[in-house]
């Protein structure tokens, strides 16, 4: 560890005394910021920067990306000795592959400096601002994609221009700056699970802004660009023994690898402000009219079956997804609900079979190398149940599809809720609603009772679903099969 760093939680015992810290090359080019990124973590790092980087390599441009950390300052304190290099390392079943990545310039921190933020979002040369804030950071309601006016960090944000501290607050305010000052607006590029993202966004984001001003909200409508966008890799949290196990491997000591898998993918609508974007054409990037297509099969296909898998995986004392899909009855649950319950609903992509695009998954999913926690994915479950699962229940039942494996997902969701593991053991649930969802599950006594106190919740079942009687007798009985017989042996009974 080098002098004057205080001690890092993530740094293995010894790792310093047998490497130098990974620093960025000598002489190095680095490209000038023409994107902010909103929420730079994992997934980010190990996808979109990626891109970025090899479009800049491929076709130049002035692409380079400062990162903005919302709220903690870890990322930046991990980073900034390295010079913002970090390490990509890919997971094969034959090996890890490692890549340094040199695309960052800087990590800002919000909550220490909004000011700085907001500065960087208003330079006239960064042209887009892209977001990984997670469901929840968009402060709106899932069950309508509407803002959440209610919520505090926006009701902070509408009376604080100078400080906010949500991503939408942070893209009014700055966007509301360029206008007075008489620069273009930026790209708005949202890389987060939500079905029609951009629309969502674009949504929430003018909403806020016809509370400031009208003006600005007709600004932001005529001259903003919110394309929608679909991203696909997955990327499991990395570990104090991955760090350790990297020193070695690229002779140096990085406290800020990611890992990923080795199958990628990002469509991306291609609706950028004065049509000023990297040249993503010539690395991979699929440039559609529209996403909705890719959007629908990814959303419901792999984070439709991954929330469904950590949850009842989760119960039944699988730690990861491969774990999970290596249980036979697990495996076959998760084919039933491509098979029956989400492909018959999907409008496939142009030249995509959705039966194929199944069977890679499963190998994905597979991956002994990818230790992807079903702790880690069933995070945060009230923000993602609407789009990855309640979407397609509402639409199986007015079609007349079936719904019962897709019902039981939403039953392990509710007992996972309860914070009460199949052992007795208290479950660590984060989640925004989780106080709430706790007192509603305790507050009932019999399956009945939970199921219905939980279907009240209208931030995540809107009226006309909860109040549908073939899924609520559903739920209550593949809740009180969850908690009489456990989840594998619900899985193995549940009837076809």
């Amino acid at each position: 560890m080098e002098a004057g760093l205080p001690a890092d939680p993530m740094q293995p015992a010894g790792a310093g005394a047998i490497a130098q810290r990974l620093r960025k090359p000598q002489g190095t080019a680095r490209a000038q910021t023409g994107i902010v990124h909103l929420g730079l973590g994992a997934f980010f790092r190990a996808h979109g920067a990626l891109y970025i980087e090899e479009a800049m390599k491929a076709s130049g441009g002035d692409w380079g990306i400062t990162g903005v950390s919302l709220m903690r300052p870890d990322q930046r304190d991990a980073l900034a000795p390295q010079d913002f290099a970090y390490t990509a390392v890919e997971l094969g079943p034959e090996g890890e592959t490692p890549r340094l990545v040199t695309v960052l310039n800087g990590v800002l921190v919000a909550r220490e400096n909004p000011e700085a933020v907001l500065k960087a979002l208003c330079d006239p040369k960064v042209k887009i601002v892209s977001l990984t804030v997670t469901e929840k950071g968009y402060c709106h309601a899932p069950a309508t994609g509407r803002l959440n006016r209610d919520h505090a960090d926006i009701r902070h944000d509408l009376s604080h221009p100078g400080s906010p501290v949500s991503a939408i607050g942070f893209l009014v305010w700055a966007l509301e700056r360029r206008r007075a000052a008489g620069h273009r607006p930026f790209t708005v590029l949202c890389c987060d699970n939500l079905p029609e993202n951009g629309k969502v966004v674009g949504g929430v984001v003018r909403e806020f802004a016809e509370t400031v001003s009208p003006d600005l909200a007709r600004w932001i409508e005529a001259e903003c660009s919110f394309p929608s966008t679909m991203v696909d890799r997955i990327v499991p949290a990395t570990k104090p023994e991955d760090i350790e196990k990297l020193v070695p491997l690229i002779g140096a000591l990085d406290l800020s690898p990611v890992m990923h898998e080795p199958f990628r993918q990002w469509v991306v609508e291609d609706r950028f402000v004065d049509g000023l974007r990297p040249d993503f054409g010539a690395v991979g990037v699929e440039l559609v009219e529209n996403v909705t297509p890719y959007e629908h099969m990814k959303l419901r296909c792999l984070n439709g079956t991954h929330s469904a898998l950590a949850y009842l995986g989760y119960l039944a004392g699988k730690e990861t997804i491969a774990e999970t899909v290596a249980d036979p009855a697990l495996h076959r649950y998760c084919r039933r609900l491509w098979d029956e319950e989400i492909t018959p609903g999907l409008k496939a992509p142009p030249g995509v079979s959705l039966a194929d695009y199944t069977a890679a998954l499963m190998t994905r999913y597979c991956n002994p190398a990818i230790r992807h926690r079903t702790w880690q994915i069933a995070m945060d479950g009230s923000q993602k149940l609407p789009q990855r699962i309640l979407g397609t229940i509402a639409e199986n039942l007015a079609a007349g599809r079936p719904i019962s494996g897709l019902a039981l997902a939403v039953a392990a969701w509710m007992r996972y809720v309860g914070g009460v593991d199949e052992k007795g053991n208290a479950i660590d649930v984060r989640d925004p609603l989780a106080t709430r969802l706790k007192e509603l599950s305790d507050a009932g006594v019999t399956a009945h009772d939970k199921v219905k106190n939980l279907l009240s919740v209208r931030e995540i079942f809107p009226e006309a679903l909860a109040g549908n009687a073939v899924l609520q007798d559903l739920l209550v009985r593949h809740y009180q099969s969850l908690q009489d017989k456990g989840a594998l042996n619900t899985i193995k009974d549940l009837p076809s």
